[in-house]
């Protein structure tokens, strides 16, 4: 193996474990920001959820209607239910009967 065959692949294996470190900060960060929230019904506007829209849906970006009470989106714990929406509606942590499409 010739010398600039050697460097090439050194460098290629550092840069490799430089990519896989930075990898893995960025899943720890991913981690983290999930840990600190929560799911929230009746909180998203249409097409706005993050998932579950009831039935007849397939999940992310399917809801119809603003305030979706069978509609999740993720917001930070502690806060889904004090959020203050239009029309005196309050987040659930539960999927909710109200504003759901005809």
């Amino acid at each position: 193996m010739s010398k600039a065959t050697k460097t090439a692949l050194s460098g290629a294996v550092v840069a490799g474990a430089v990519a896989a470190a930075i990898g893995g900060l960025n899943l720890a960060g991913v981690t983290d920001a999930h840990a600190a929230q929560e799911k929230c019904y009746g909180v998203s506007l249409a097409g706005k959820n993050d998932c579950a829209a009831g039935p007849g849906t397939t999940c992310q970006g399917t809801s119809t209607v603003d305030y979706q009470g069978n509609a999740w989106t993720l917001v930070a714990e502690g806060t889904c239910e004090s959020m203050e929406l239009p029309g005196d509606r309050m987040g659930s942590l539960e999927p909710l009967e109200r504003d759901l499409p005809s």
